[in-house]
């Protein structure tokens, strides 16, 4: 594409685009209810999704940014719901503490299990990470049957997360599943309504990972 000699990009820095993206959304955004840890997880999520109602509609536990820190920091298995939240993670900061980032929905016994049981892939593999990281950093950004499912697991007792991310998008439970989530006392990051989505679920994780990053906090 020819767009004439006249034309220059504004910035080509690739951290001059992102600050100067944030500084964009503080402007734009105005005023709001959030503690400076939680607008940097709020930033990242428009920065994401390019959608200031989102990132307006974000809810967080009052325990949450200390508890998912803490858990970083401690090396805490991050279970995603879908390969493309483990793709997006920057896995190099969580790895340096001696987590890691684990996704079990196409595993063979999954698959088979969800098949017998006549449930979604979703479920099967939160039941299967319930027995490998049962307190974990819950990640759901796409199904909310694996969000209902890290609920049910929660209010049984079998699991007691670390932190639960979420966030799933779509129109059949999604803000249903979320509402559930707000009800429980276990740390959570979530957002109201329709709206959320992978990317939205990665960005919350990669803000975690960089203020877990920053010195002489948390």
């Amino acid at each position: 594409m020819d767009f004439g000699t006249e034309f220059q990009p504004l910035i080509v820095e690739p951290q001059k685009i992102e600050d100067r993206s944030f500084q964009i959304i503080a402007e734009e955004l105005g005023s709001h209810i959030f503690t400076p840890s939680q607008f940097k997880v709020v930033q990242r999520v428009i920065h994401a999704s390019a959608d200031f109602e989102l990132g307006r509609s974000m809810v967080f536990h009052g325990q949450a940014m200390e508890s998912g820190i803490a858990a970083i920091r401690r090396g805490r298995t991050i279970v995603a719901d879908v390969q493309m939240v483990q793709a997006g993670i920057n896995k190099p900061r969580i790895e340096k503490y001696g987590g890691d980032v684990k996704v079990f929905i196409a595993d063979d016994d999954v698959v088979a299990d969800a098949k017998r049981l006549g449930i979604t892939r979703a479920i099967a593999a939160v039941r299967k990470a319930a027995k490998e990281a049962p307190d974990g950093i819950y990640v759901v950004g796409n199904a909310p049957t694996a969000l209902l499912e890290v609920i049910r697991l929660i209010k049984a007792g079998e699991i007691s997360p670390s932190l639960v991310v979420g966030v799933p998008v779509g129109f059949v439970s999604a803000a249903e599943s979320k509402e559930e989530l707000e009800r429980l006392e276990i740390p959570f990051i979530t957002n109201r309504g329709r709206k959320g989505g992978s990317p939205v679920a990665v960005a919350t994780v990669n803000a975690l990972s960089l203020l877990a990053d920053e010195p002489n906090k948390w």
